[in-house]
């Protein structure tokens, strides 16, 4: 099975097949199909469909500050995204509904020696709808190759709210594997219901072939973290109000800054780190502010696994 991502550039030099089990074979194409609606005062999960690897078991509203937010958990029966893997999820969220997507854990990028995995993402959001889809962060292992497109479609009245945080691999493991993956490139396309785009940003790292760890680049820092709010330009000028300030912070280390993105479609703000806590902190207390100015909540405390 060819997908149109399987066809991208970067893909070129990693079209071998695994000896295991070739690419896209049964037990490597996961789906996902969530679909939201609002009911009363409570947003429910109205329909679900799930292929493995990809998991979804149902929705739980454990948010103290939104108790009508279905928060789901989106689960891998993998340990994480192997070589051949084809994995695809479409998000649909109906007039007034509200959710809260996170993962079980770190998205592990497993080492290959063949081919590569993929994923495909599909979110559209129906007027006032509200979105935050917040993964835990991405590590990838030594020599992987991964792709993600995320394509979403919203109305202007609709907010989303779309995090990542990308780890340069598994920096304590032996003798680290810091920017030792062969690729990854992620790309996120917004458009309005009418088609009409709004802005494309894509992103491709190969550090074998175009090294990271440079001045303009990542220099010294090993974590990036990625959010965009999508949002009218009200909401939009709130938040950016709330978070101008760039942020230079010698001690931890840690870089911030906010933009405003094309077509009023909303903000964009990133984080570079040395480590990966202080990096997720900057990018909670962002996400906050922005929950804060949309839906007039904030974030229930950060739960201590201690």
């Amino acid at each position: 099975m060819t997908t149109s991502l399987d066809l991208v550039r970067e893909l070129a030099p990693y079209q071998d097949q695994p000896a295991q089990l070739p690419a896209a074979a049964n037990g490597k194409v996961g789906m996902l199909r969530l679909g939201f609606e609002r009911r009363g005062d409570r947003t429910i999960l109205r329909d679900l469909y799930r292929q493995s690897p990809l998991l979804v078991q149902r929705a739980l509203y454990w948010d103290e500050e939104m108790p009508g937010l279905p928060c789901v958990m989106i689960l891998t029966t993998s340990g994480g995204v192997l070589q051949g893997d084809r994995l695809s999820m479409d998000v649909d969220l109906g007039p007034e509904a509200q959710a809260h997507l996170v993962t079980q854990s770190a998205t592990k990028i497993q080492e290959m020696d063949a081919n590569y995995g993929t994923q495909q993402q599909n979110i559209t959001l129906a007027d006032d709808a509200y979105l935050e889809f917040l993964p835990e962060p991405v590590i990838p292992f030594r020599r992987s190759r991964f792709v993600s497109h995320t394509r979403v479609r919203l109305p202007a009245s609709a907010t989303l709210l779309y995090a990542e945080v990308l780890q340069p691999g598994r920096k304590y493991y032996r003798d680290g594997e810091i920017f030792a993956y062969d690729l990854f490139s992620s790309q996120l396309r917004a458009e309005r219901p009418d088609g009409r785009g709004l802005f494309v940003e894509k992103f491709v790292i190969s550090p074998g072939q175009f090294p990271v760890d440079r001045i303009a680049m990542m220099d010294r820092f090993h974590v990036f973290g990625n959010v965009m709010l999508l949002t009218d330009t009200d909401r939009a000028a709130r938040v950016y109000e709330r978070t101008a300030a760039p942020v230079w912070d010698e001690q931890t280390p840690l870089a911030s800054a906010v933009s405003r993105l094309p077509n009023d479609a909303g903000l964009v703000f990133k984080v570079l780190g040395q480590e990966t806590e202080p990096v997720r902190a900057a990018v909670r207390a962002f996400c906050a502010a922005a929950r804060e100015e949309v839906v007039g909540c904030t974030f229930p405390p950060a739960f201590s696994w201690r």
